[in-house]
């Protein structure tokens, strides 16, 4: 094979290194974190830290020690679990994973370098070679793009689990509250059955009560002591899982939780727009959009490349014992006799209509959910309106009824006891009807603006993009 085209080693270096200068990718200052940065503020309200220093980790701790001082609000729980849960800095590092694919994917391949060394007798031949990936070079444009895609995409992933992981916190605080809340209430109904159980012991000891009357306060009294001690177990288990939430161990541990869960709102709001705003503002919608995009470079890659796989120029120099040294060139690349590209062609439109589909189907999805969980969060507010100003008032003026009665001697005190029981039940379904509802607001916001769990995590964008991507190479 003749050719006219001639290089020279100081020829290659200088183009080569023109080429590094100029097209050579860089890392960003904040490493794609600003992103991150600006949904926690923009959505939530809240800071976020990428503590990768010894002094971010002071910051942090001293951050969440303040916030420690007094009993937490909802907000304030949020806020510690944003800057201390060890999971959530695990995934800030998929940004520098990303990245790092990025900045590789947008500069240029290393030149290889081969050398042998032959001996006939006492002739010695040495042949010595430097390489360069011309094909690389042709597709970095394409495969740069293809890594940006993805850095966003990645950006978006690791901005929804911190979605999720405010989310997660802020429904366990209202779940850990109710809980405790529901202790106090439930150590009422025992005490009103103990108090039952002991004054029955007496009357039937003196005969002005009958054995069965007493075994039934007694059943009363054990049942709300198994019920309680649930309650108990209930509340701890809450609270455990918001302290691991937040990140918390040792002295930290001790935080205090407020007596009652914050107070129902006057209205709920309603809202028109919910499909449109899920729509526009979801971040599992921005990310589907984002793969269809991915892929859709992949694809132009592949059909770039589908003819030629492998193409690489190289700077030949050989010597040989008591002969001129050899200098030259070589030019090597695969020939497309067994298989054109289809094949590779063929998997990327699969898979570009494969991300095309999944991004229509977490659309709809999207719409569903959104809807469901504004059915939701006005069930939730209505039954829990409902049991604040029906069911809780009119129990309260049956208490207060039966009080006169058992002051004008028309009823006994078991009636008293019974009723305090009844009252005491319904308020703990008052309790957890309003944390119901806290809840449901939760779910809401998440389900606007957030993502769902289980929808084009971390580890699917990359099985998407890379999967094309090679597909293209």
């Amino acid at each position: 094979m003749n050719s006219h085209f001639i290089i020279s080693a100081r020829a290659a270096g200088v183009f080569i290194l023109l080429l590094a200068v100029s097209g050579c990718a860089t890392f960003s200052d904040d490493g794609g974190f600003g992103a991150v940065e600006s949904v926690a503020k923009e959505r939530i309200r809240k800071d976020v830290t990428w503590s990768r220093t010894a002094q971010d980790q002071e910051s942090i701790a001293g951050r969440v020690s303040e916030l420690l001082r007094n009993p937490l609000s909802a907000d304030d729980a949020v806020q510690i679990a944003l800057l201390n849960n060890r999971g959530l800095q695990a995934t800030y590092a998929e940004l520098g994973i990303a990245e790092a694919e990025r900045v590789r994917a947008g500069r240029l391949p290393n030149p290889g370098f081969s050398y042998g060394r032959l001996r006939r007798g006492d002739e010695i031949e040495i042949e010595r070679g430097i390489h360069f990936n011309l094909l690389g070079l042709l597709t970095l444009p394409f495969a740069s793009r293809v890594e940006n895609h993805r850095f966003e995409q990645v950006k978006l992933d690791v901005a929804g689990q911190m979605l999720m992981l405010a989310s997660q916190t802020r429904k366990t605080y209202f779940r850990a509250v109710a809980a405790q809340e529901t202790v106090n209430y439930m150590e009422q109904v025992k005490t009103a059955a103990e108090a039952g159980a002991e004054l029955a012991t007496r009357m039937a000891k003196v005969g002005n009560w009958s054995k069965l009357a007493q075994i039934r306060e007694q059943t009363f009294y054990a049942e709300a002591t198994a019920q309680l001690a649930r309650a108990k177990q209930a509340a701890a288990t809450e609270r455990e899982r918001l302290t691991r939430l937040m990140g918390l161990w040792g002295e930290d541990t001790k935080f205090q939780l407020p007596e009652r869960l914050p107070e129902l709102p006057k209205s709920a709001p309603e809202r028109q727009d919910i499909e449109q705003a899920a729509l526009s503002q979801r971040l599992d919608v921005q990310m589907a959009k984002r793969d269809v995009d991915a892929v859709a470079g992949s694809l132009g890659l592949t059909k770039a490349t589908r003819f030629i796989n492998v193409l690489e120029v190289g700077y030949l120099r050989n010597s040989e014992t008591g002969q001129p040294v050899q200098t030259g060139y070589e030019i090597s690349f695969e020939l497309p006799l067994f298989d054109f590209g289809s094949t590779r062609t063929a998997k990327a439109e699969a898979i570009y209509m494969q991300s095309v589909n999944r991004a229509a189907d977490i659309a709809i999805n999207a719409r569903s959910q959104v809807r469901e969980a504004y059915t939701g969060y006005r069930t939730a507010f209505d039954l829990a309106k409902h049991y604040r100003d029906e069911i809780v008032p009119l129990r309260k003026k049956i208490s207060e009824e039966n009080l006169l009665r058992y002051n004008g001697m028309l009823i006994g005190v078991f009636e008293l006891l019974a009723d305090a029981r009844e009252q005491a039940t319904s308020v703990n379904s008052y309790i957890e009807a309003l944390r119901d509802f806290w809840i449901a607001e939760s779910d809401l916001e998440m389900t606007l603006t957030g993502r769902s769990p289980g929808e084009l995590g971390i580890a699917n964008v990359k099985a998407s993009t890379s999967a094309a991507a090679g597909g293209g190479h």
